[in-house]
This record gives structure tokens, C-alpha cells and sequence, in this order.
């Protein structure tokens, strides 16, 4: 089974340096397989993985973007849950 979230990422560094290298050990300890993908990229755009922080970094994710969150696998819901909060702090 396949988990999705759209998201508007509200991290002031957006996916970058810090942020990028958390969410990637984040998704790295996760049994599901995570990928992400800016939503401007069109459905089509094939999602990188999300324990890469190379990957994520060529997505260039800024503050204020929107991204969409694919995990399947055991723990997909937890996994996704912990992401959102890395990329969209409250």
C-alpha cells in the first residue's frame, strides 16, 4: 500500500543543509520506502528518494513550496508523519 501527502513546506531553510540532511536520516530509519517530488514537477515527475540528501538537494526546495510525500511499506503512515513535521513545523 501506497501513503501520499501534499504539503506546503513551511521551513524557514526550506529542504536545505540542515533541514535536508534531518529529513533524510528521518526517512533513512523509516522501514518504508519514502520518495518526494516538488508539485510544480507535474504528476508525472518521478519523486526522488527521500533518505538522499544529494537527491533533495536537486529539487531545490524553498520555503513556501509544495512537495508531495510517497511511502509504501511497513510504518508508511509514521514515516510520513515524521517527515511533514521536519518540512512543515507547525
Amino acid at each position: 500500500m501506497t501513503v501520499e501527502r501534499r504539503l506546503k513546506v513551511t521551513e524557514a531553510a526550506g529542504l536545505h543543509a540542515r533541514p535536508a540532511a534531518a529529513f533524510a536520516q528521518a526517512a533513512a530509519q523509516a522501514a518504508a520506502e519514502v520518495t518526494v517530488a516538488r508539485v510544480d514537477a507535474g504528476p508525472e515527475a518521478a519523486g526522488v528518494p527521500a533518505h538522499s540528501v544529494l537527491s533533495l538537494m536537486t529539487l531545490n526546495i524553498r520555503c513556501g513550496d509544495e512537495i508531495v510525500l510517497r511511502a509504501s511499506g511497513d510504518d508508511a503512515d509514521s514515516a510520513l508523519e515524521t517527515l511533514v513535521r521536519i518540512a512543515a513545523p507547525a
